[in-house]
């Protein structure tokens, strides 16, 4: 039992699995870290014999609870890269596999010995240290020698939660995986507006679509119709500009329904609408280089891109949960789907400022219920020369 038992202790546990086959060689990682101070105070890994990577990712949850029951914590934030077990354990995804319905309840248990478990998604690369004691275990059971190293660094520092599928894992290998379980999103920037040709900033205007951008739409939604045959449904922001691209695409497609969703709507720009970047510049400089600065600052009267960032995270929730193991196109602003991009991507804030996003522009994302990613192709515009 730890000294600090008896305290409201408050931990943070990171856990990894993987398999080498899946099923194949399996191993797991834990580690627990203090809440206030990082510091890591417990470590656990095992090998696990053959079994599946999922089995395995929970095996790490299940170490990682135990050994923060051991040191008597109170409140538990559960940080993993999987998505199928942040989802399971958080009540979204129904556990269909019954081998891991066990496990899960076997956390579940662990579970109701703390004050208070929450259940974060990370990306892969934030969750180092688990990852790292998983392929250690692994390899000693294979005999391979293995040499001591420092523990990784934690994964608090950036942390983007990722509710109901938004992952950003990336699969080890080159082999192509299969599609037959993945939800393919295919992203399309609504068409042209009067406001959109001068570089001006659009946000919760309700501008329409100029006649090109009508033109636009409907050469998106020929490229939609290559990329895909079997389109589940077009899901749309409520404001004109995407209802009537998506509109437009649906009818290149034989009329597959259109749904809108409010949280799909641009990022509020404030008392900036309207204005082009240059006008903005110099009538407000020092709030625009703040806002360049970081995705937590608003425009005056506006909203930030981590506040959109949350709302297209809910938006990409609703529709894998809606539609599992199909292909939905998702019409939106250039916010909304950068950020879900950057997302998906692993990548950091400046690839917001780094990447442009045509009116019609169509990107491909491949997304597995456990959250490993296939980006497929970004900003597509040969549909529209």
């Amino acid at each position: 039992m730890s000294d600090r038992a008896g305290t409201d202790l408050r931990v943070v546990v990171e856990a990894d699995g993987g398999s080498r086959g899946n099923p194949g060689p399996a191993g797991y990682g834990a580690v627990v870290r203090e809440t206030a101070t990082d510091e890591v105070l417990l470590e656990r890994y095992a090998a696990l014999g053959t079994a599946t990577n999922n089995v395995a990712e929970y095996s790490g949850l299940i170490a990682g609870l135990r050994a923060a029951a051991e040191l008597g914590a109170t409140h538990v934030d559960v940080r993993m890269d999987s998505k199928l077990v942040v989802e399971q354990m958080s009540g979204r995804w129904q556990i269909k596999n019954p081998g891991l319905r066990p496990l899960a309840a076997e956390a579940a248990t662990l579970v109701g010995r703390f004050a208070s478990v929450t259940f974060d998604w990370i990306p892969r690369e934030r969750n180092r240290a688990a990852d790292a004691l998983a392929n250690r275990a692994m390899d000693e059971a294979a005999g391979k020698p293995v040499p001591d190293v420092a523990p990784a660094p934690p994964a608090t520092s950036e942390v983007r939660p990722g509710p109901a599928g938004l992952g950003a894992t990336s699969r080890r290998t080159w082999a192509p995986p299969s599609l037959d379980d993945a939800t393919r999103l295919i992203l399309v920037r609504h068409g042209e507006t009067a406001l959109t040709k001068e570089g001006r900033y659009s946000g919760r205007g309700d501008v329409p679509l100029s006649d090109e951008g009508q033109a636009q739409a409907m050469a998106a939604g020929g490229r939609v119709a290559g990329l895909a045959r079997d389109v589940a449904a077009v899901v749309s922001s409520p404001l004109s500009r995407c209802t009537r691209t998506a509109e437009l695409i649906a009818t290149e497609l034989g009329g597959v329904p259109v749904t809108v969703l409010d949280d799909l709507i641009e990022c509020d720009f404030g008392a900036w609408e309207g204005l082009t970047f240059a006008e903005v510049q110099k009538r407000w400089p020092d709030e625009m280089t703040a806002w360049l600065a970081s995705t937590t600052v608003a425009p005056p009267g506006g909203e930030s891109f981590e506040a959109v960032a949350e709302r297209a995270r809910a938006a990409v929730g609703t529709v894998l949960r809606a539609y599992p193991s199909e292909v939905v196109v998702v019409v939106s602003h250039v916010s909304p789907i950068k950020l879900i991009l950057r997302d998906v991507l692993a990548a950091s804030d400046d690839f917001l400022h780094r990447l442009y996003l045509d009116a019609a522009g169509v990107s491909t994302v491949d997304i597995w219920p456990d959250g490993n990613v296939a980006v497929r192709s970004v900003n597509e515009t040969a549909h529209l020369r």
